[in-house]
């Protein structure tokens, strides 16, 4: 019994040690932050500002040179003078929050059984206490786009804060869209070996594109008959996607797929279109931009992909669509990517030094983003009337040697920024005497 009750004692110790900061409460006392650059993210910044908010809405950006402010209508005055603003980072097409350990399959809850599932929402899986979620915020990363995988059809995705107590609390943006997987007209790629390069039967790619053709057309007729015999989920969570008021994101990365993938809307009415991946969207540009189709850019840090593309292509291809007026965002998509989605600011960074200015770097994680969400008038950048989502860096944030953040707000509420990781590192300092 004895050695029972220690196990217990040490059990509930590991458990208390382990746990993820408490959600912070809601604002109760205005804010004034002074004399800071503020990067807005919308393109545009000013170099001694004044932002201030108050129930969690921002209601004060302004230039501290012309702007005239009594701080004493503020209960908090931070200045910051040197330091820099900048709006909460966005991470699109992520798995945070429904992926704890890759190598552990029961943390893992973003893939569901079947084929076509567009009823599936990956909101209600959303985890709000993982403890990857408070390791983006250590680096500006506010909100995430939770979104499911597998399948043609992998479900429907939403937009959540990353400091809540649940899903529901979480909610920025519900079942913004529906995930598309578009079928592969051929696989693998020349710069990784002959063995991988092999186009599948021809017969595999069109028994796809018909199963996807045909749901298209019966959800369609579905949804616009208005006395409907039994109700069909999988048809009835296709709605936004023909009327307008959800985003169908397809993934996909070649020229022929990408073709295909926007005649396939344009032949079903369907107007909002967001490309994820697409490696090879630089080379129809015209086209996506007469369907009014925005990208979600493949991982800046990665290879190329076939024998004949330049070394430096992922790196530039941000630069290649803003260079064409190409609407587009950076996504952290692939191996490790829930934990790895702290990177983004430092993929926007490597974007700079390919082309893109500092400012439409930020836009690529912050209002850009926003924008291709549907959340543009809440989030994605320090403007008036918008949430309170911002943050304040040391340093340039788009900069792995002088991103870090001494304060950050969600809904205007001020948060802990430490986490495990970060708990640890202290802990181990102190064991060697290091400083």
């Amino acid at each position: 019994m004895k050695k029972l009750f220690q196990i217990l004692i040490l059990i509930t110790a590991f458990q208390l040690q382990a746990q993820n900061p408490v959600p912070a409460p809601k604002q109760s006392k205005s804010v004034l932050l002074m004399n800071g650059f503020l990067h807005i993210g919308n393109g545009k910044v000013i170099e001694n500002s004044i932002v201030g908010f108050r129930n969690g809405v921002i209601d004060l950006v302004g230039d501290a040179l012309v702007t005239k402010i009594d701080p004493a209508k503020y209960d908090t005055v931070i200045n910051i003078a040197g330091k820099h603003i900048y709006p909460g980072f966005i991470i699109p097409n992520s798995t945070l929050g429904l992926a704890e350990v890759e190598a552990v399959r029961a943390t893992l809850d973003f893939n569901e059984v079947g084929t076509i599932n567009p009823h599936v929402r990956s909101l209600i899986a959303f985890n709000a206490d993982s403890k990857v979620n408070s390791t983006m915020r250590t680096n500006g990363v506010m909100y995430c786009q939770v979104t499911p995988r597998g399948g043609l059809i992998s479900g429907t995705s939403s937009v959540v804060s990353l400091d809540s107590w649940n899903w529901e609390d979480a909610v920025l943006k519900m079942d913004d869209g529906v995930h598309l997987n578009f079928p592969k007209s051929q696989s693998g790629s020349s710069r990784r070996g002959e063995e991988e390069k092999k186009e599948p039967a021809v017969s595999q790619y069109e028994i796809q594109l018909n199963d996807l053709k045909k749901f298209f057309t019966d959800s369609k007729a579905y949804n616009l008959n208005p006395a409907k015999e039994e109700k069909n989920l999988r048809f009835e969570a296709m709605k936004g996607i023909f009327n307008g008021t959800q985003n169908l994101y397809i993934h996909t990365d070649y020229v022929k797929d990408i073709l295909a993938a926007v005649n396939l809307c344009k032949e079903f009415g369907i107007k909002k279109i967001v490309l994820v991946g697409a490696r090879d969207a630089w080379k129809v540009t015209k086209e996506l931009k007469a369907a009014n189709a925005s990208v979600m850019i493949n991982r800046v840090h990665d290879l190329p992909e076939k024998n004949d593309d330049d070394i430096d292509l992922p790196y530039k291809l941000a630069y290649l669509l803003q260079k064409d007026s190409v609407l587009f965002c950076l996504q952290t998509a692939g191996d490790q990517e829930a934990p790895g989605a702290r990177n983004l600011p430092f993929l926007a960074g490597t974007a700079c030094a390919y082309g893109l200015t500092k400012e439409q770097a930020l836009m690529s994680i912050s209002y850009n983003t926003a924008k291709i969400l549907g959340v543009e008038t809440k989030a994605g950048s320090v403007e008036q009337n918008k949430i309170a989502t911002l943050f304040v860096s040391e340093g340039d944030a788009l900069d792995m040697r002088t991103n870090k953040v001494l304060y950050a707000f969600i809904e205007g509420r001020k948060l802990n920024l430490k986490n495990s990781q970060e708990i640890q590192y202290e802990k181990y300092l102190k064991k060697y005497g290091v400083k």
